[in-house]
């Protein structure tokens, strides 16, 4: 495993579904080598709480796992592959 592991952090904080589905879609598709090869994770930060619902389904399909963490200021989202 690779100890230099890259994180992108994702602020979408104010966006609302669907908006914050898309936002994420992009970024999975567009690392998705990276996420398969687990040289990097996606953190999102959201205070929308369908966006806990709608981007683990979304992600989970394409072969990636979440974490979803409640904070004060909202959710934080952990793409990760399984």
């Amino acid at each position: 495993m690779n100890n230099n592991k890259q994180q992108l952090v994702l602020d979408i904080r104010g966006q609302i579904c669907p908006s914050c589905l898309l936002i994420a879609l992009k970024e999975v598709t567009i690392n998705a080598d990276k996420l398969n090869n687990k040289e990097m994770s996606i953190l999102i930060l959201s205070d929308d709480r369908h966006a806990t619902a709608t981007i683990p389904d979304a992600v989970h399909s394409m072969g990636f796992s979440t974490t979803i963490s409640k904070t004060d200021d909202g959710y934080e989202i952990l793409i990760n592959k399984k």
